[in-house]
C-alpha cells in the first residue's frame, strides 16, 4: 500500500526516484519537473566473454525524449538534462534493439523446433550479428540440444528443452534433475531463478532482513537456500490463513507477490513435466545430485579459485568474484559454479555453489580437453602411466592425475614397455619367457667373460 501512494493525487511536494522503466511504463500524476542524468544500465552480451554485462551508458535521444515526457501531463513542465545539447545531438536517435545485444539461444532453439530453416537467412526486422547467432548455437551445443552436424537439428534433449517454458540453461538443469533423481529440488530452484528474488533488503532494515533470511542459508550453496526458503513458505502457508501468510511474508522481508509468482511458475513447470512424461519424486536428493544437475546447464559458469589473485578463473579466461551477498563470499571454495555472471563494477558470480570438479568432468563429457605429460613405465603398476590434465573452456578441473597411457598412445607405451620392462627388467612378472630371457642373457654374458670377447650379446637398443 505504501508503494502505491505515489499514484494518488495530493497537494504536498513529492520527489520520485525512478529507474528507466519509468520512461514508458509509468505515469505519476502531478509531476512538473524531471531531472535526467542521461544514463542507464543497458544489458549487453559481448561475444568475447559471453556473459551478461550491465554497464552504465548514455541513453539515446528517444529515451531522453521519453524521460522529458514524464512531466507536463497536466500543465507545462520543465526537464533539466545534466548533459549538454551537443552531447544530446551526438547520441544515437534510438536505443539499439535488444535482439542485437542479447544471447539468442532461446530464440534459435524455438526457431529450430518450428523448422524455420537457416537462422542467418531469416528475415528479421533487425538482423542480429552472425557472432551472436554463433554464440547462441554454441550454447545449445554445450547443453546437448543440437546435433554435431553443421545443419541445425535438435537432439532428443533439444526437443524436450523447446517444450519447457524456461531459459535453455534452466531447462537443461530440469532434464538432468530427472536423471539425477533431484527433480523436486530442481523445479524449486529453476522457478526461483526465473523470477526476481523474493527476499527483500530495505535500506533502513538490512541487518534485520539478513538475520531472518540467514535461517535458510546453506554455507555451501546459494541454490539450496532457495529450497530451504521454499519449504519454510509451504509450512507457513499450510498453518496460516491467507491474510496471516501475507503479513508473515511482510514481517520476514519476503515480497508476497513474488512468492506467489514463484509458486505459479513452479506449478506451470510441474504441469509441463507431467505432459513430457516426467515424474516428480517425493524423496529428497543429495546435495551432490542437485549440483550435478545444476552444472549441466552452467558448464561455462564454472570457476577455479586463484589464491594469489583472490578470484576465479572462468571460461575463456574470464575472471570473476563471488558476489558479496552470497553465503560463500567469505570462504570461497576451490571450485564454484554461478547461476549468472554479471558485470557491474566488476564481473560477479551471483547465486553460487561449491562443486566437485570430478562431477563437472563427468557432466561435461566430450566438452573437456585432455592433455598428457611425462609418459613413463611404472614397475609398481606394471604399466605405462602419464599425468593427465583436464580442462573445460580453459578452467583446470584436474591437474596431474596419474592414468594408464596404453589407451592414449599404444605405440609409445609399447616402446616404453620393451625398453623398461623387458630390456631393463623393471617388471615383477611370473611369465616363463621373462625368466627364460634372463637366463639366456646371463649365459651369454658368462660366455663373454670366459672367452674374453664382447659383442656376442646384442646391445639394449638392438
Amino acid at each position: 500500500a505504501e508503494q502505491h501512494r505515489v499514484f494518488e493525487p495530493h497537494g504536498g511536494r513529492r520527489v520520485v526516484l525512478a529507474t528507466n522503466v519509468a520512461e514508458t511504463s509509468l505515469t505519476v500524476p502531478g509531476i512538473r519537473y524531471v531531472v535526467d542524468p542521461g544514463t542507464a544500465r543497458i544489458s549487453r552480451y559481448p561475444s568475447r566473454l559471453k556473459v551478461q554485462r550491465l554497464p552504465i551508458e548514455p541513453i539515446s535521444q528517444a529515451s531522453a525524449n521519453q524521460r522529458a515526457g514524464r512531466c507536463g501531463r497536466v500543465a507545462d513542465g520543465v526537464c533539466v538534462r545534466l548533459y549538454s545539447e551537443d552531447d544530446y545531438l551526438a547520441r544515437p536517435e534510438f536505443t539499439e534493439p535488444e535482439i542485437l545485444r542479447t544471447n539468442l539461444a532461446s530464440v534459435i532453439l524455438q526457431m529450430t523446433a518450428l523448422g524455420l530453416g537457416d537462422i542467418e537467412g531469416f528475415p528479421f526486422v533487425e538482423a542480429p550479428d552472425s557472432r551472436q547467432v554463433k554464440d547462441g548455437v554454441d550454447l545449445l551445443r554445450e547443453l546437448g540440444a543440437l546435433r554435431p552436424e553443421k545443419a541445425l537439428r535438435l537432439t532428443e534433449i533439444g526437443r524436450r528443452l523447446a517444450r519447457l517454458p524456461l531459459d535453455p540453461r534452466l531447462g537443461r538443469m530440469v532434464l538432468e534433475g530427472e536423471k539425477e533423481g533431484a527433480l523436486a529440488e530442481l523445479l524449486v530452484i529453476t522457478s526461483a531463478l526465473s523470477i526476481q528474488d523474493p527476499r527483500e533488503r530495505p535500506v533502513d532494515k538490512q541487518a534485520q532482513a539478513d538475520q531472518l533470511h540467514a535461517r535458510f542459508r546453506d554455507p555451501t550453496s546459494d541454490f539450496l537456500s532457495y529450497v530451504g526458503l521454499w519449504n519454510h513458505l509451504r509450512e507457513q502457508q499450510k498453518a496460516l490463513s491467507g491474510n496471516q501468510f501475507r503479513r508473515t511474508c511482510r514481517d520476514e522481508f519476503l515480497h508476497y507477490l513474488r512468492v506467489r509468482e514463484w509458486q505459479d511458475v513452479h506449478s506451470q513447470l510441474r504441469q509441463t513435466c507431467k505432459e513430457l512424461g516426467i515424474a516428480v519424486p517425493h524423496a529428497s536428493a543429495s546435495p551432490d545430485a542437485v549440483h550435478r544437475a545444476l552444472v549441466s546447464g552452467l558448464l561455462s559458469h564454472v570457476g577455479s579459485y586463484d589464491q594469489s589473485r583472490r578470484d576465479y578463473l572462468g571460461a575463456r579466461g574470464a575472471r570473476w568474484a563471488i558476489h558479496p551477498g552470497s553465503a560463500l563470499s567469505r570462504k570461497p571454495p576451490a571450485f564454484a559454479v554461478a547461476a549468472e555472471l554479471v558485470e557491474t563494477s566488476r564481473l560477479f558470480g551471483r547465486t553460487v555453489a561449491r562443486i566437485d570438479p570430478l562431477d563437472v568432468e563427468k557432466v561435461a563429457g566430450d566438452l573437456v580437453v585432455r592433455s598428457y605429460s611425462e609418459p613413463r613405465w611404472s614397475k609398481k603398476r606394471g604399466a605405462v602411466v602419464a599425468d593427465e590434465r583436464v580442462r573445460l573452456y580453459g578452467v583446470p578441473l584436474v591437474v596431474g592425475r596419474r592414468v594408464q597411457y596404453s589407451r592414449i598412445d599404444p605405440v609409445v607405451s609399447r616402446d616404453l614397455f620393451l625398453r623398461h620392462a623387458l630390456v631393463q627388467g623393471e617388471w615383477d612378472s611370473h611369465h616363463r619367457f621373462v625368466r627364460d630371457n634372463e637366463r639366456l642373457v646371463a649365459e651369454v654374458a658368462e660366455v663373454e667373460d670366459r672367452v674374453r670377447r664382447r659383442g656376442l650379446l646384442v646391445d639394449d637398443e638392438e
